[in-house]
């Protein structure tokens, strides 16, 4: 596995939109105080041109789009590139986007949702870790909440253990100013699929939105096989993170998900809280987890700070995971390796 260079002080921060820009007003002013909080710490920010547009849910063209990314990796100035948001049509990027780049000039790139698609590509393909971590915009709060904290140090090298955290965003209160904190009004409880009081697991980390993963099953952009192959005697430690998808839905993705052949090698899996928890015939997602991954004699840990609903902890695509639980509480550990 490939680590790039982290983060230097006084570096340049690359800001691209692979999937959609910002357009609207609030969430441009929490994009502009996310510029001015990494300034006043230091950092040069880059904004490529697509971060400021909209039209029908993508920032531009999937060809500018993919354009934007490898100029970001070429350039040499450019050291870490963040997204600046999710959306829903990532993929069509991939197809235009010349991953030898990429490769010649490795550096960390990190998001959630919709970049699902870019950074699993990378990890899978090239051996080169990723950050699923929160989308620059996210960094525009007046208050930095610990999970940004966090995932500066990270993205600088200092790998700190992750511990849960105590509240988390149940309900999201519309913006403003576009500069507020999280609206921290539900305990966090970590859960065990299958009840156990203490859990310890340790492996290759890798996952993303579970929404964009099974869109890639079978397609020339699904190096999964190759890569847990690869990695088969560390033993894979998958994490799901759910935005959209119903309890139905969930069912059959991860029935996909096993019937591909995803699950070969796996010691445990990691699942966020999950933003729907809808469904048509009244299945939980608690069951639906149980349904979709029935037959499978692991670990699973659920209701974890992963993903959409806030706050979140920052994970490193191909990194060694060392995940403890205990009774509701846990924490995550990397080591690159």
């Amino acid at each position: 596995m490939k680590y790039p260079k982290f983060l230097m002080d006084y570096a340049t921060i690359g800001v691209s939109a692979p999937s959609d820009g910002v357009t609207d007003s609030v969430k441009l002013n929490r994009l502009d105080h996310a510029n001015l909080k990494f300034s006043e710490l230091g950092y040069t920010i880059l904004e490529t041109e697509s971060v400021r547009k909209s039209e029908k849910g993508v920032s531009n063209d999937a060809k500018t789009r993919a354009r934007e990314i490898e100029y970001l990796f070429e350039d040499s100035t450019v050291q870490s590139i963040i997204c600046v948001g999710g959306g829903d049509f990532l993929l069509e990027m991939l197809s235009q986007l010349d991953t030898d780049k990429i490769k010649k000039n490795p550096k960390w790139i990190q998001g959630y949702s919709d970049p699902t698609g870019l950074l699993y590509l990378i990890t899978t393909k090239l051996d080169i870790a990723t950050i699923y971590g929160d989308n620059f915009k996210s960094f525009g709060m007046e208050k930095w909440h610990l999970s940004l904290q966090n995932n500066l140090e990270i993205l600088k090298g200092n790998l700190v253990k992750q511990n849960n955290f105590d509240f988390y965003e149940k309900e999201s209160l519309d913006y403003e100013s576009g500069l507020e904190g999280y609206h921290l009004d539900t305990p966090v409880l970590w859960k065990s699929l299958s009840n156990h009081s203490k859990v310890l697991l340790k492996g290759r980390l890798i996952g993303g939105c579970l929404d964009l993963l099974v869109s890639l099953i079978g397609t020339r952009f699904d190096y999964t096989k190759d890569f847990i192959e690869r990695y088969k005697n560390d033993g894979i430690i998958w994490y799901f993170d759910n935005c959209e998808l119903t309890s139905e839905d969930v069912i059959r993705a991860l029935w996909q998900l096993k019937e591909a052949g995803w699950f070969q090698y796996t010691k445990g899996i990691l699942f966020g809280r999950s933003m729907t928890n809808s469904s048509y015939y009244d299945i939980s997602f608690e069951d639906a987890l149980r349904r979709g991954l029935n037959g499978l004699d692991i670990d699973v840990l659920w209701d974890l700070d992963i993903g959409h609903v806030k706050p979140s902890l920052t994970l490193i695509n191909g990194a060694i995971v060392s995940v403890e639980y205990e009774n509701g509480a846990g924490s995550i550990e990397f080591s690159l390796q």
